[in-house]
């Protein structure tokens, strides 16, 4: 199943808009159970009950963050989406912790049988911490 490219739009704006209610569910609703994420910081994970469970906690504890569309772009024909965006919350960033943060990247988003079967995060090594641009600090694991 194809979506059209209205279809596709509107599932964009679903799912954004279930980030900035913080519903697991809505975000969810969205995603192919064979699903492939790649985060900006190197995480992959594989599998819609996978990405359920890494992102469940994460949404139930960083309930002030915002997701804005800056630009949209819809491939109908490959069924893929580029999602420039931009997110806003309480910073984690050492000596920044919970000053407001802008952080700006893109999803590479690619849909199969109507779903999200792939999305790919690239995010900006800066972000602007209190109005101010800060180099954002690798976390090491």
């Amino acid at each position: 199943m194809k979506l059209s490219r209205e279809a596709i739009k509107t599932a964009m704006v679903q799912w954004e808009s279930a980030w900035n209610e913080h519903d697991i569910d809505g975000v969810m609703s969205l995603f192919h159970e064979d699903v492939f994420f790649d985060h900006w910081h190197g995480t992959t994970v594989k599998g819609k009950a996978a990405l359920r469970q890494a992102w469940a906690p994460w949404l139930a504890n960083h309930g002030e963050f915002r997701f804005t569309t800056e630009d949209l772009f819809i491939d109908e024909v490959e069924q893929k989406v580029l999602y420039r965006w931009l997110f806003e919350w309480p910073s984690l960033e050492r000596g920044f912790e919970g000053k407001p943060e802008k952080r700006r990247g893109v999803d590479v988003i690619y849909f199969q049988d109507g779903k999200i079967i792939q999305k790919l995060t690239y995010s900006k090594t800066t972000v602007e911490i209190d109005g101010k641009r800060v180099r954002f600090f690798a976390k090491s694991e």
